[in-house]
This record gives structure tokens, C-alpha cells and sequence, in this order.
């Protein structure tokens, strides 16, 4: 088993060569044995290796002694949602890998609250229970198969009810991901116009790689709204947990504008909420959530360690720039369809269209996430310390480094899936952005 599949928030790696039944049966078990499971949730994407690795997994959990619910092709939001909310369960484990190529697999593993297990969770001792592989004679568990859609899109509605929205044309991609399970049903019960793109499940990605927060995967969502005359554009990523935009106008809205628009209408129904948000996102989130009454932290980068902090801290919403946003009430999960009806809610009350909404809140100049193939992230980010830190106004370490400046701030920080380092920056005018970007750039380069 090769320990390099085992990342910083979940499991991934290349069919059948890193991932595969043998090894997914292992980590089935040894993820029971972790957590104590009595009865664990699988559920799985539309890649071609996904229903044998579920086989596999399923397998596992009954040769550990727990009951597996089976819960077929699921999002990986709606898989949150029948482990942590739907009905009352011990873990569960999600074969997917997301947004990667089609020639990868993957496995998410998640506490009975909905909580991700990371590397500093738990999955690191899965991770060393599984390479031994010694496990003790149990009496088998049982498979019990069950299906938790219509439960699901109830569950949606009943934060945004169908009538809160108006009659609007929405384009959405499901990229052929997993968004593409539900999204009619939940268009059935909107009185909005629904125009669907690649929405047929199909794990080999035929259109174009289900990754959102790739302007390049938005060319075909974008031309269809413009033909069509929409009021916006939906994107999902491949396993519909992270969420994308385009307006009226065929421009991508960046995911940490989004998730202003999602904070102050949570704000709304819960006055002084916490609301957490990552070191890369502008600095109107944290401005907007402090004006319209709430109160803001920073949170480390991924699910494990978002979840984890919202639990601690009671937080109402968090969202990341790579357009992942957590509900508390959903409860505490990522779901890429609520976010979309919270959007759909806050044009339909505002009558503000997309565009108009983001431009409120695009004060600033982003430079976007900038990747560098860096053999030594870690020295780079010391030098870049080093380099920046005297006379700032604050140095954050939390996730890398982020050091701020009265007019302008940077992050840095290693990315826990590929070989890079990831460069965010804003400033107070489209000159200094520019400025700073080539400065850090050349820094990181040298």
C-alpha cells in the first residue's frame, strides 16, 4: 500500500496501481476499527472503478463486524447528509475523488457528526492500522441498502422554500459529475426556468474537467448563458460539493464573493453569528460579515479542519476561496445545492441580478490563486516571512502565511494534494496587485 495516497483531508490516488478493492478493503476495516463504527454509510461517485472499490469497502466494513448502509450513487453532499443528519450513524466513507481526472479514485472518511477525518484526525491512525493489517475475527455486519434523496432535497427546501424564489433562467453544468443526480428533481420544485449542461453521469469527463474554480471550465456554461439570455450560470465540481457562478454577463464570480452573498443571508436568520473564512479570500468577507452584524474568524484550509473549528467555536457558516461553503444547520457539511439556493434567494429578495450583487463587494484588486511548482515550499515561505514581516500589521500563520498591510495582503501556503505553492494577494488598486504579484513571484522563483 502506498502511504503517499493517504492526503491531508481524505485518500487519493491512481486506479488500479495506488487505489484498488485490496487496498479500499483494508482501510474499510481499518477505519472501524478506528472509530469503534457499529454501522457505517458508503457511498459512491460515477467513476468507472467507483462500484467495485464500494464492493470492496462494503466488504470490509462487514468483515469488521459493522453494518454497511449502502447508499449507492451519491453527491458527496447528499452522502453528509445521510451520515451526520438523515438517520444516526457511527462514520461513513465516500468513494470519490472529486474533481481529479478520470483515471483516479479516492475514498472520504468522515466521523457519524459529519466531521472529515484528516491526517491530524484520525486518518493517520487509520492509515498505520491498515499498512499492518491485523485484524481480529469479528461476527460479520450486515448490508442494508437504503436511499436518502428525497430526504435530502426536503431537507433543502426547508431552508429555502421554493416559493422565496423567483421565476429565473439558470444554466447549470454538472460537468458530469455527481451534481447531475438531483439537480432536475431539485429544479421540479422552483419556479425557475432550468437550462441543464452535461448533467448525464459519466465518470470519464468527456466535456471537460469538473473543477469550477478553472475559468477554462466555465467556457461552454458561459456562452450557453449569454445565448440563452440567463440570469446565471451553476457549476459543479465532480463530487458537487464545491460550487461555482457565472453572471448574467458570462463572468465568473469568485468563490469568496459567493460566499458573501451566503454569509450575510445567514447573518439574517442569525444576528452576531460566527462566520469563518480562509486566509485567501479578499478582505470584504471579513468587512461585509463585521457590518451586517456578524463575527468573523479565520479557519484553516479543507473540510476536516473547517468542520472541526465550526464544532468548537459554534460558527453558523464558513467558505473557502475554492468554493467549498458550510452550512451549521445542514448540519455543519458543504453542500454545493444549498449553496445555489441560498444565491437563488438572495437575487429573488434583493432583485439585484448577479453581477450587481458581486460588484458590491469587489472593492478590492485579487490577484487569484497564482500555483508554483516550488522543490522546497517550506524555505520559500520562510524567506517570504522573513522578507515581508517587519513593519507589517499582522502575520498570521495559521495555514502557511499570510501578512497583511494597510493597503495591500499576501498568503502563501503549501498545497496538501499537489507538488505546489499557492500564492494569494489583493491590494487597494489594480498597480500596487500588480506591483506586489511580480515582487513575491520573483522571490518564489529565484
Amino acid at each position: 500500500m502506498n502511504q503517499n495516497i493517504f492526503k491531508s483531508y481524505d485518500i487519493r490516488g491512481i486506479y488500479p496501481g495506488e487505489i484498488n478493492p485490496e487496498v479500499a478493503y483494508k482501510i474499510a476495516r481499518a477505519t472501524v476499527l478506528y472509530t469503534g463504527a457499529s454501522s457505517m454509510v458508503v457511498g459512491r461517485d460515477m467513476r468507472g472503478s467507483s462500484p467495485e472499490i464500494s464492493e470492496a469497502v462494503i466488504r470490509g466494513v462487514n468483515d469488521q463486524g459493522a453494518d454497511a448502509i449502502d447508499i449507492g450513487l451519491a453527491s458527496t453532499p447528499l452522502f453528509y447528509f445521510a451520515v451526520a443528519d438523515y438517520e444516526l450513524h457511527d462514520a461513513g466513507m465516500m468513494i470519490t475523488a472529486s474533481h481529479n481526472p478520470k483515471e483516479y479514485n479516492g475514498l472520504k472518511i468522515v466521523h457519524g457528526d459529519g466531521r472529515g477525518i484528516g491526517l491530524e484526525s484520525g486518518l493517520a491512525e487509520i492509515r498505520e492500522l491498515a499498512l499492518a493489517g491485523e485484524f481480529p475475527d469479528v461476527p460479520r455486519g450486515t448490508i442494508i441498502e437504503t436511499d436518502a434523496r428525497a430526504a435530502y432535497i426536503e431537507k433543502l427546501f426547508s431552508f429555502i422554500p421554493a416559493a422565496s424564489v423567483a421565476p429565473l433562467k439558470v444554466v447549470v453544468d454538472a460537468g458530469n459529475g455527481m451534481g447531475g443526480l438531483l439537480i432536475a428533481d431539485i429544479f421540479r420544485s422552483l419556479p425557475c426556468e432550468f437550462i441543464p449542461m452535461f448533467i448525464d453521469l459519466d465518470g470519464a469527463f468527456p466535456n471537460h474537467e469538473p473543477n469550477p474554480v478553472k475559468e477554462e471550465n466555465l467556457a461552454d456554461l458561459k456562452k450557453k448563458v449569454l445565448a440563452v439570455g440567463a440570469h446565471l450560470g451553476v457549476a459543479f465540481d465532480g463530487d458537487a460539493d464545491r460550487v461555482g457562478f457565472v453572471d448574467e454577463r458570462g463572468a465568473m464570480v469568485r468563490g469568496d464573493i459567493i460566499a458573501i452573498i451566503l454569509a450575510k443571508e445567514i447573518i439574517k436568520k442569525t444576528q452576531g453569528a460566527l462566520v469563518l473564512g480562509d486566509p485567501r479570500m479578499t478582505n470584504a468577507f471579513r468587512e461585509e460579515v463585521k457590518k451586517a452584524g456578524g463575527t468573523f474568524h479565520f479557519s484553516k484550509v479543507g473540510h476536516a479542519n473547517i468542520k472541526k473549528q465550526m464544532k468548537e467555536g459554534g460558527a453558523a457558516f464558513a467558505g473557502e476561496l475554492s468554493a467549498h461553503y458550510y452550512f451549521n444547520d445542514f448540519p455543519g457539511i458543504e453542500s454545493g445545492d444549498l449553496a445555489m439556493l441560498y444565491v437563488l434567494r438572495a437575487m429573488s429578495s434583493s432583485g439585484k441580478s448577479l453581477s450587481a450583487l458581486a460588484a458590491e463587494y469587489g472593492r478590492y484588486f485579487h490577484s487569484g490563486e497564482i500555483n508554483f511548482t516550488v522543490e522546497d515550499k517550506d524555505k520559500k515561505i520562510r524567506e517570504a516571512e522573513e522578507r515581508f514581516s517587519e513593519g507589517a500589521d499582522g502575520v498570521l500563520k495559521m495555514d502557511g502565511l499570510r501578512v497583511d498591510f494597510p493597503d495591500w495582503w499576501f498568503s502563501l501556503r503549501a498545497s496538501n494534494t499537489e507538488p505546489l505553492l499557492r500564492l494569494n494577494l489583493e491590494a487597494t488598486t489594480k498597480e500596487l496587485m500588480e506591483e506586489k504579484k511580480e515582487e513575491l513571484t520573483a522571490l518564489i522563483k529565484l
